[in-house]
């Protein structure tokens, strides 16, 4: 984009982009705050990807501002506590582009998108650098060639605008309010088309949506996971009751419109939560689950099942983590938080015997289908605490050469990382969706008899600020009996 002094940026060109100041978003809750506007100059980005900037002594983070960039703020003031929002660039850096999507200043889900590809591919490199420089160099970040459209799996909350129109999107990011969106830049286009498609049912029919203050309507949310490779896909319908009124009605016209579709379900949530999907599950349509392949090994994929979003990317974070385990076909490993078995099955194919292990239920069940349906005939899979799992085959005398690790974003506790420490495998590999818990968990397993020996960013969210790694641990020689 070429420089334009003194003048607040045109908005998008795109047809869906509705807002004139595409910076300024309209929270209600800073509404309230005092607020002066300032003119600042960008000294660098944290590791969410905000401009960096000082103000009256005191460091503002601003979403959207980039290094070298001057620009005027809106800084809102509450209490001992200070933020700020980007009002114009006066002079916009060389990397700043042109967010694609129209909604990117109202909705929150990327924060990335003015930043060139190349930028973004940089600054997570850097975060990562930084963050395990105790531990060596990591190698260069694995990126995606086209860096869209890769999310198999879609969220769409439904309720009515000020208007009482209905309108279906995201929740505004810190906010539980809807931004309405028509389409998504990072979401499979065919999940989007068959929302647009129920949103027009819905204002030809008599489905409403739910109303969380007082408690009517029916439609909550409509989830959507795409097969990338089988095509398959499958429409939850996450409603308020199980009443469905005109159920045939709507399934017939959901199919005749998009006859992809293979399977459909409703899933009740009665509850005045911030989960998205209740206990209760009818299969309208199809057998309930799709199925899809990664890494040559297929999977079926249910509407609670978790399976990693970008495929693309995954096959590479698996490759990686497969290559770090350093398998030759006699190893045992134990696949920890393993779910419904990807990354197990995936290492099953060069590794001896795999011990999957995974607390919930459901999972597990998943899991143990999934090998079945691959023939895999040297993985188990059992449902419990995969520390305690641990501990107890450490006090049998059993042993493991690897543990493939792949935890929440939280990371794992002391607990579950003492009985890795006691069964002593020769290698972890420790897959990370949030780098900065890994940190905290490498210093503890390094304390206690282990080196880091490789590092490997991958970019599994690209347009976001999430960046994921996957870290080699070794054995110090003279450690364990």
């Amino acid at each position: 984009m070429s420089k334009q002094k003194n003048k607040t940026y045109k908005k998008s060109k795109n047809k869906h982009n509705r807002s004139e100041k595409p910076y300024e978003k309209q929270n209600s809750s800073q509404r309230v705050k005092k607020s002066v506007t300032a003119e600042v100059t960008c000294s660098g980005l944290t590791n969410e990807g905000k401009g960096i900037a000082q103000w009256k002594g005191k460091q503002l983070e601003v979403p959207h501002l980039l290094p070298g960039e001057k620009a005027e703020v809106t800084v809102f003031q509450k209490g001992r506590f200070v933020n700020a929002e980007l009002k114009r660039v006066i002079n916009p850096a060389k990397e700043r582009v042109e967010p694609p999507c129209a909604y990117y200043y109202e909705c929150g889900g990327c924060q990335l998108q003015h930043m060139s590809n190349q930028t973004q591919s940089r600054l997570k490199q850097q975060t990562i650098d930084g963050l395990m420089k105790p531990f060596g160099k990591p190698e260069p970040i694995l990126t995606m060639d086209d860096p869209y459209n890769y999310r198999n799996k879609s969220h769409t909350t439904f309720g009515l605008n000020h208007k009482r129109q209905i309108i279906g999107g995201l929740y505004a990011q810190n906010t539980h309010e809807i931004t309405p969106v028509d389409w998504c830049l990072i979401h499979d286009p065919k999940a989007d088309e068959i929302v647009q498609t129920i949103k027009d049912y819905m204002k030809t029919s008599k489905m409403q949506p739910y109303n969380e203050d007082t408690g009517r309507g029916f439609l909550r949310h409509v989830l959507i996971k795409v097969g990338k490779v089988s095509e398959e896909i499958m429409v939850v319908l996450v409603a308020a009751s199980s009443e469905f009124k005109g159920k045939k009605n709507f399934v017939k016209a959901l199919r005749k419109a998009h006859p992809e579709i293979t399977t459909m379900l409703l899933n009740v949530n009665k509850r005045d939560t911030s989960v998205v999907l209740g206990d209760q599950e009818y299969v309208l349509f199809g057998k309930g689950t799709i199925t899809d392949t990664l890494c040559g090994l297929k999977f079926e994929i249910s509407a609670k099942s978790f399976y990693q979003i970008n495929p693309v990317q995954t096959e590479k974070l698996y490759g990686k983590a497969i290559e770090m385990a350093e398998l030759t076909g006699e190893e045992t490993v134990i696949d920890a938080y393993c779910g419904i078995g990807t990354i197990g099955l995936v290492a099953s194919q060069k590794a001896g015997k795999v011990i999957g292990v995974e607390v919930n239920k459901d999972a597990v069940r998943d899991a143990i289908r999934n090998s079945k349906r691959n023939g895999v005939k040297n993985a188990r899979f059992y449902q419990g605490d995969a520390g305690e799992f641990m501990i107890e085959m450490a006090k049998r005398g059993d042993k493991a050469d690897v543990v493939i690790m792949d935890p929440p974003r939280s990371g794992s506790d002391e607990a579950f990382l003492s009985s890795v420490v006691q069964l002593q495998p020769k290698r972890i590999v420790y897959v990370s969706c949030n780098p900065e818990t890994q940190v905290r968990d490498l210093k503890y397993l390094e304390k206690n008899g282990y080196d880091v020996e490789g590092i490997q960013p991958v970019d599994m969210f690209p347009q976001t600020m999430h960046v994921e790694a996957v870290t080699k641990l070794v054995l110090k020689e003279g450690t364990g009996s």
